[in-house]
């Protein structure tokens, strides 16, 4: 009997350790990486390859915009002009909150090849004379934040919301030859020019956009927004991938590669006074990544 039960005591304190450690509660897995704690930061110059398609009209004096990328090249630079571009995007995340920012500067040039004249606006009880380019400067500021609601395997999901500032000024070169009621537009160099000087608004927009960890180093980004505001509509589209080339001292380099488009319907004024900016701008992007 005293075997049996010194066996029976040594199995006990061999399973016993076996035991407790089936007790013990399994430990917390690592959080993923969007909900790490602490702010990161990711700055990304990039350069738009931008077409124009729509209509714009400049004190009653309308237009329709078919121009590529190359076309507004050509009609920029290689007319002796010159092609002003800024664009930068910026983003900083904590967990799941991300602030975001975007800004684009253009000054560009499009001649009468991508450019095809509309009857007067509403109002305008003259001919339109024949146009013969058309100077653009424009800002658009963004702004605004996202939040992670959820994710499915290597998918992110993220609605977001903000609010887009414009800024234009534009210049449109007509035929004086052709050009009748020419009383409230500018002569110069054998043309009448339709001046709009500074048109500006804000639009509030809201949107969802899903990040795609495709594999180490290797990411997707598919963003879409729907806006409105001071302009009666506007929407964008936005697909990015990027690829981490290198990390060093705590800083990830990436190159971006995408496509853009963004659109907007502005209108204001009537008559003689009517400015509006119909225009859907898309194309490819490119960029350069720095994050830490």
């Amino acid at each position: 009997m005293r075997k049996r039960l010194t066996v029976w005591a040594g199995a006990m304190l061999l399973a016993g350790p076996v035991v407790a450690a089936d007790l013990v509660p399994p430990r917390a897995q690592p959080a993923p990486p969007s909900f790490v704690p602490g702010w990161t930061f990711r700055v990304t110059p990039y350069g738009w390859l931008t077409s124009l398609n729509g209509s714009q009209v400049v004190r009653g004096r309308g237009v329709d915009v078919n121009a590529s990328f190359i076309d507004i090249i050509e009609s920029t630079v290689g007319e002796g002009g010159s092609l002003v571009a800024l664009m930068l995007n910026m983003e900083a995340r904590n967990g799941r909150l991300a602030l975001f920012g975007d800004v684009i500067g253009e000054k560009i040039t499009i001649e009468r090849s991508g450019l095809r004249t509309r009857g007067p606006a509403p109002g305008v009880g003259a001919a339109v004379g024949a146009a013969l380019d058309m100077k653009l400067q424009m800002a658009i500021l963004e702004a605004g934040a996202a939040y992670e609601i959820g994710s499915v395997g290597p998918v992110a999901i993220d609605v977001l919301a903000g609010a887009r500032y414009w800024y234009q000024k534009l210049d449109l070169g007509l035929d004086i030859a052709t050009t009748v009621n020419l009383g409230d537009l500018s002569i110069g160099r054998g043309r009448a020019i339709a001046r709009s000087g500074s048109v500006d608004w804000i639009d509030a927009f809201a949107g969802i956009r899903a990040r795609v960890s495709l594999a180490p180093n290797h990411h997707l980004a598919l963003r879409g927004d729907l806006g409105a505001g001071g302009s009666k509509f506007t929407w964008q589209a936005l697909a990015t991938y990027a690829y981490d080339f290198k990390t060093t001292n705590g800083v990830t380099y990436s190159a971006v590669i995408g496509y853009k488009a963004l659109y907007v319907d502005y209108v204001q004024g009537s008559g003689l006074s009517r400015y509006e900016f119909d225009m859907l701008q898309h194309g490819p992007v490119l960029g350069l990544s720095v994050r830490f």
